[in-house]
């Protein structure tokens, strides 16, 4: 009987009007926020002036991912006094881990864009606040592994620290890594953490409302509407820049959150035969890592063939590769949009459909996207091939207008 009052606590079905409110609560709150963050950006000279490889042609405010951080905190506390979210803060710390973990990359974020900081203490405190999240209970307990019949493998306390650590910072530093378009870091925000919470909400659904779903159903819809809010100020063109403070809180909550939505899912909970569920958390990791992961792997090797030292700066990353070949800068970060979009919605769509058919939309949309990137090339080739490796000089095709990175 204890047993059965104890499940009927935990599980109450799912909150979206609640959930809806607090990313609506995150978008407002980081709207108007930032406004007031890029005066005070400006006033105490936290500015994005334009160096030698950069290509934006007027300084620009930093610090946006102060009014971010702002959003977070009053949407999660808002979370925290909703009745029907507030006992998923009884069960779980992630929320609170996410506001004490976000707060110490806040800290490091804003010395960075005002100052500047050297990559190892930037790096010394993203393992810092990844230890927070670890501390607080936010952990990889599991990994699944669909080779050789091994399954589920259930980590010892070293091994989930280790993983959790090197996964948090991946991420932290994956989306600090992207920011490099107007609206580019924060899209991308929003579309991973919308398919986190879409996962979630069916983990919640298939589960009966159990509140050890609320973490990453709660982290997600926050980071949701933090970068919904943040959007209109950053958008091309750029008002202000998100900085490191904004990037690495990105990356913070989205390791948070698909960290929570893995924690609760087994083989047990769903069998061998649901591999795609249980490959899910690991997929939507892959999302957000996908596009500066393989950006930095070619500059790597192209730098590196060119006899150059593989951290030296350069203009053929894949957003300059877009622009190339016709895209305008909205275009170009549409694009990318769309190709995490079809990895990190198709990963989430299995909670809801068979493999098979999740896996048939994302090919189609692969399809989709091929030809919507390559299009501006065929344009050009049909009207006269000497073009086809020409600069674009038309109208719509404007200069990339890059962060500080």
């Amino acid at each position: 009987m204890s047993e059965l009052l104890a499940l009927a606590d935990r599980g109450a079905g799912v909150p979206l009007r609640e959930l809806a409110l607090v990313g609506l609560t995150a978008a407002i709150t980081t709207f108007f926020c930032t406004g007031g963050v890029r005066m005070f950006a400006t006033r105490v000279g936290a500015v994005a002036y334009p160096r030698e490889r950069d290509v934006h042609l007027q300084p620009t405010p930093r610090m946006g991912g102060l009014g971010m951080y702002f959003g977070v905190c009053a949407a999660i506390f808002l979370a925290s006094q909703l009745p029907a979210l507030t006992r998923g803060f009884v069960y779980s710390s992630g929320m609170p881990a996410v506001v004490v973990a976000g707060g110490i990359i806040m800290i490091v974020g804003l010395i960075d864009d005002k100052w500047g900081l050297d990559a190892l203490t930037k790096f010394a405190g993203q393992v810092t606040a990844a230890s927070v999240l670890v501390t607080m209970g936010v952990a990889w307990s599991m990994i699944y592994i669909p080779f050789g019949g091994v399954g589920t493998i259930v980590l010892d306390q070293m091994s989930s620290i280790l993983v959790t650590l090197a996964l948090t910072v991946s991420i932290v530093n994956a989306m600090n890594f992207v920011d490099g378009l107007d609206g580019l870091a924060a899209g991308l925000g929003l579309i991973t953490a919308a398919a986190i919470c879409i996962f979630s909400i069916g983990l919640l659904r298939s589960h009966g409302g159990d509140v050890l779903y609320y973490p990453p159903a709660v982290i997600s819809v926050v980071l949701a509407g933090a970068c919904l809010g943040f959007l209109p100020h950053n958008f091309h063109r750029a008002r202000i820049f998100m900085g490191d403070s904004g990037s690495m809180l990105i990356g913070l909550m989205l390791a948070a959150a698909s960290t929570t939505a893995a924690g609760p899912i087994s083989q047990s909970s769903y069998g061998a035969k649901d591999m795609f569920v249980l490959l899910s958390p690991f997929l939507l990791v892959i999302a957000v890592m996908l596009v500066p992961a393989l950006d930095a792997l070619l500059a790597i090797i192209r730098r590196t063939r060119a006899g150059r030292s593989p951290f030296s700066p350069d203009k053929m990353h894949l957003h300059h590769r877009l622009l190339q070949i016709g895209h305008s800068h909205r275009k170009a970060v549409l694009i990318i949009y769309l190709w995490v979009a079809i990895i990190a919605f198709g990963a989430a769509s299995t909670i809801f459909f068979e493999p098979r058919y999740a896996g048939a939309v994302v090919v189609g949309a692969i399809g989709i996207a091929i030809v919507a990137t390559v299009i501006p090339l065929l344009r050009r080739e049909d009207t006269d091939p000497a073009l086809a490796t020409a600069p674009d000089s038309s109208p719509g095709t404007e200069p990339v207008v890059y962060d500080e990175k």
